[in-house]
């Protein structure tokens, strides 16, 4: 059996035309592996099929543009030059004809020559090939998105993952020269203005943590970390988003934070609660967003600092001499910081970093536990005034830690760039890489795309028509 494709063009005056033969089949008895299209035969009839329609469609757009549109005369071709179009099924090289200006359009001090085909296709890389590369290398590394591109697509090339990597972070800055400048203070209009706005929905919960990646710059695997922000923004009703961004590289946190808020519908009357590790990096970022913005310390970090308080106590062997039980002290920290008694809270930490202070130094346990006290209370005076009472935030229902930022973290870092993932990361590639990652979690690169190419297409996922 012999199968031929064809391609046949059907014209606006219902006549047709046969392009050409795109490719030929031969079977011969019918077996598993001669069933239907093999992958290599797939390849090869998108591929051919592409060639005759790219062929057609240029001639046609070329056709369109050989007479001047201001007095009809036609355009003296002067030369030709190849331009290489990537796309899904094939690297084209097509000829791009250079003609001389008409005079009519050509005022002294301008181009005289014009390239039309050029001037249409100004990008080399087809949407479609390039969203595919962000999406894959947003969730795998850039080698396994290359060779899994290679492995289903018709290239027409060998594509490497330093091809991938460039083109994912040409996207990414893309998506970064999009976003507004960063400001000081986000809030506008007055608690007049506000008054009037429609009901607001439910609060907003939004979590921020960090998390470390390896430094391309390190000598070792000791040294050489930097920190990656993570986050979540969760609404009562509706699909939540995350986010993410270096701390060190990123200029404009606050702007990022804001624009995942307002994709999220919040209001200037609508109230927003954030939960953080309390870190200096961190404090600031969600000041000045919302006017109904409340900056809570997440209560995991405050008990794990007390915990690990608590074992160093445990671990003294000169607990004798101590002049009150340092763990029965650290348990009352913890009562009072539960109920939001932060005045209680810091006059026992700092009897106990007193009656430490007292003893004679010269012990390592000791003077390590003197030193853990010390820098437990400069964190609940930088943060006395983020620490609710947690009681009763618990008994209605309220959020008071960040343990679903910690899955965040773990799903929008770890699992790309540190768990099996042995390479080793710049400032800039790792922000871009994210900024990638989050819109591929968050289901909205190609609402991107869809607004940079008007007629750029994908076919929606079946599981989000059937819901």
């Amino acid at each position: 059996m012999k199968l031929t494709v064809q391609v046949v063009l059907h014209a606006d005056d219902d006549t047709e035309t046969v392009l050409g033969e795109a490719v030929t089949l031969i079977r011969q008895e019918l077996a598993p592996e001669t069933l239907g299209l093999q992958l290599q035969e797939a390849k090869d009839l998108l591929a051919a099929v592409q060639i005759t329609v790219v062929e057609h469609q240029v001639a046609a757009a070329l056709a369109c543009q050989v007479t001047c549109p201001d007095c009809g005369v036609p355009r003296r071709h002067k030369d030709s030059r190849p331009i290489v179009m990537r796309t899904l099924f094939g690297t084209l090289r097509l000829d791009s004809p250079r003609w001389w200006a008409c005079r009519c359009s050509c005022p002294s001090g301008t181009a005289r020559t014009l390239s039309p085909l050029a001037a249409m296709l100004p990008e080399r890389t087809t949407p479609e090939l390039s969203y595919l590369q962000a999406r894959f290398a947003g969730l795998v590394s850039y080698g396994l998105s290359a060779d899994l591109l290679s492995e289903i697509l018709p290239l027409g090339r060998v594509l490497h993952a330093t091809t991938v990597r460039r083109q994912v972070q040409a996207t990414a800055q893309r998506l970064e020269d999009e976003l507004g400048e960063e400001q000081a203070v986000f809030i506008t209009g007055c608690p007049a203005q506000w008054a009037e706005l429609p009901r607001p929905d439910l609060p907003l919960v939004v979590g921020l943590d960090g998390g470390y990646v390896h430094c391309s710059a390190q000598q070792s695997r000791r040294d050489g970390w930097f920190e990656v922000i993570a986050g979540k923004a969760m609404p009562a009703v509706g699909r939540s988003s995350c986010f993410g961004y270096v701390q060190t590289f990123d200029t404009k946190p606050k702007r990022r934070v804001f624009e995942v808020l307002a994709s999220q519908g919040m209001q200037a009357n609508q109230q927003v609660t954030f939960l953080t590790d309390g870190g200096e990096d961190i404090r600031d970022v969600p000041r000045y967003l919302n006017p109904q913005a409340e900056h809570l310390l997440d209560w995991f970090h405050i008990t794990m600092r007390i915990t690990v308080l608590t074992q160093l106590a445990k671990g003294l062997r000169c607990a004798s001499e101590m002049p009150v039980d340092v763990v029965e002290e650290l348990q009352r920290v913890k009562w009072f910081l539960w109920h939001g008694n932060v005045v209680r809270a810091l006059h026992t930490v700092d009897d106990l970093t007193t009656d430490l202070a007292d003893i004679d130094a010269g012990r390592v346990e000791l003077d390590k536990l003197a030193k853990a006290m010390r820098e437990f209370g400069g964190y609940l005076s930088a943060n006395a005034c983020c620490i609710p009472n947690y009681a009763e935030r618990r008994l209605a229902g309220e959020a008071i830690s960040t343990a679903f930022v910690e899955s965040t973290v773990n799903q929008v870092i770890s699992k790309r760039m540190v768990k099996k993932q042995q390479m080793r990361w710049s400032p800039r590639g790792a922000h871009l890489l994210l900024q990638i990652r989050t819109r591929v979690l968050n289901d909205t690169l190609t609402d991107d795309y869809r607004r940079w190419y008007p007629a750029f297409t994908h076919t929606p996922d079946p599981l989000n028509q059937a819901a």
